[in-house]
Parts: C-alpha cells; structure tokens; sequence
C-alpha cells in the first residue's frame, strides 16, 4: 500500500513539476487528443497569440490526475475525444463555467455544456461501412443492421467501447431502453463473427467479404484513404462506402472530440483565448483538413474528401444526454453478452 501511494505521489509531483504554474505567456493543456493531431492547431495559435502552449497527453488517467492535484494543477485546459469524459470532468467539479460570446457564436447550443462548462470542437459521426460491390442501397438507418436479412453479414468492434456506448446511449435517449435493447439484440444476431479489434477492422472485413456493413466513425475512411504507410489500408478503403444513418426517428449519431477550462486554472484568461481560437473558423478549417472530422462549427464547410461522402445531418438528440446514457449502454451490452 505504501508502494503504491509513493508511486501516486511521484506521478503527481511529476506531471506538476512537467508544466509551469502560471505564467503571462503560457497555457497548459491535459490532452487525450493524440500530440500530432493538435500541435498544428497549437502552433497556429501560438503564432496569432504569442502564449505557448504546453501539453500533456495520455490515453487514460488524466481526469483522475486533475482530481489528484486538486487546486495545485498546473493544467488550464481538458481536451478529449468523447463527451463522456467531458461530463464525467464536469460532473467531478473540475470544470469551470466560462460564458464565451465567440463559443455561443461559433457552436451550436447542442454541442455545449448547458452550463457552459464545455464546448465540442469536432463531430464524430458514427456511420455505416458497406461494401460497394455487395450492398446496392445508398441510404440506411441504424435500425436496418438489426433486421434477419443481414444475419452473419455485420461487423462491429466491441459494443463496450465508447464510440458504440455512444451510439446506443443516444438511440435510449431517442428510443426508449426496451426498443433500444431489442436493437442490440438484433445487432448482435447479425455480427458475422466475434466483434473485430477497431473500425479499421470493420472497413478490412467489408474488403475481405467477412462481412457487408458495419458501424464505424466516418473519419477513419479519411485517414485509410490517405495512409502511405501501411497502404494495404487504401484498398480497405476503396472497398467501402459510407452512408451517413437515418430513419424517421433518429438522424446520424456524432460524438465529439471536445474541451474545457479547469476549475483552478492557473492561466485562466489564456486557456479561454485558447478554447476561442479552437472555434474560430481558422481552426475549424484546419481541423477538417488535419482529421477528416466534421467541423462543430457549422459556418466551416468539411474537408473535400468528407464532402464527397454525403450531407451529415447529425441526430437532434443533446450530446450531454447521451453522455447521462451510457452507463445503461453499457449494461445492456452486457445483459445481451454483444461482445461473447
């Protein structure tokens, strides 16, 4: 036990020590965003501003380290790629309001904090994969994956990872929990095996004819597109088309890459500058660019490529709520054994 406690104490003293405090010329950043993704955005920001920005990344642990530091956070700024952790950072008290006339400008009022604790920057839609060659139909809805007619033709990658916790805590918020837990079932009925490791892995099956369709976040087929180092990925791709869900219910599901200001940010006048620049247009655009993600504000047309998919028309359904959801996702995951 004191092992373990000495090890807690070194990790915190070193990610306090790793960033400056406060400074006139700086803001600190936790980052769950990969580095490379976001330092362009960074030194373009830099750049207009003068502040430099210092980032911490990790895949996991950082809301856990905010709760560790508590008010000797050296952190201004939260970045993450879902809005669960954002409104589990919130929900914790380590966020803080900050009522931005440019974030209300820039981003829709249902890709915001209702408290403005936190904004999105990017859109994640959750789309359909399908063959080129062995599905006809352009348009398709979530609920189409569940009918018999697909069975042993859908691929899926585990039902507990957050991108499909998301999906089906948005289809509770539309749907109710029972139609919602019949959906799973069904879905789980057609999976043509064990669900596959990622979404890369569902555009590999749809190449392979393992499988049809599948659920995958439409920005993955950017990045398969234009991979030049394992380039077995571009054939994955030219496989596989994407149609953006809808029924007369439910529009596409977007999660969201997002951000908010720490409740003892040190540097708090620099992160809100900061969190303004990621709205801005400039930034959005050169998000599109960078990420193949649909821009949160809407004002910023998608990269060309993202275009040439289809019209996103993401489902009304408040991203917030969907975060309040998916603890029930996950049970219903479990109950039905999606991932056995």
């Amino acid at each position: 036990m004191f092992k373990t406690a000495l090890l807690a104490a070194l990790s915190m003293l070193a990610l306090t020590t790793a960033l400056p405090a406060k400074a006139d010329d700086v803001v600190n950043v936790y980052s769950y965003r990969q580095p490379q993704l976001v330092e362009p955005l960074f030194k373009a920001f830099t750049a207009k501003t003068g502040i430099e920005v210092k980032m911490v990344f990790a895949e996991k642990g950082l809301i856990e380290r905010l709760e560790q530091e508590g008010s000797l956070s050296p952190a201004d700024v939260l970045m993450t790629a879902d809005v669960g952790r954002l409104v589990e950072a919130a929900d914790k008290g380590l966020a803080q309001a900050v009522d931005s006339a440019v974030v209300r400008e820039k981003i829709p009022a249902g890709l915001r904090s209702p408290k403005n604790e936190w904004t999105a920057l990017t859109l994640r839609a959750r789309v359909i994969y399908a063959s080129k060659d062995r599905v006809a139909q352009n348009m398709m809805s979530y609920e189409d994956l569940a009918d018999p007619k697909y069975k042993g033709r859908v691929c899926t990658r585990p039902g507990d990872h957050p991108y499909n916790l998301g999906l089906i805590a948005a289809m509770i918020a539309k749907k109710g929990e029972a139609e919602t837990r019949t959906w799973v079932q069904g879905l789980k009925a057609n999976l043509a095996g064990k669900p596959v490791a990622n979404d890369r892995a569902v555009a590999k099956g749809i190449f392979a004819g393992e499988c049809d369709v599948g659920v995958a976040n439409s920005y993955y087929m950017g990045l398969m597109t234009h991979n030049t180092k394992e380039v077995e990925q571009q054939d994955w791709a030219r496989a596989t088309k994407v149609i953006f869900p809808a029924s007369a219910t439910m529009g596409t599901h977007v999660n969201i890459t997002g951000a908010l200001i720490t409740k003892h940010a040190p540097n708090r006048d620099n992160a809100v500058k900061l969190e303004e620049f990621l709205v801005s247009d400039e930034a959005q655009a050169m998000y599109a660019a960078a990420n193949f993600e649909h821009p949160a504000n809407p004002a910023v047309a998608p990269d060309t490529l993202v275009a040439s998919w289809g019209l996103l028309t993401p489902d009304s359904v408040n991203v917030e709520e969907i975060a309040k959801n998916m603890k029930l996702a996950a049970q219903i995951v479990a109950d039905v054994g999606y991932n056995d």
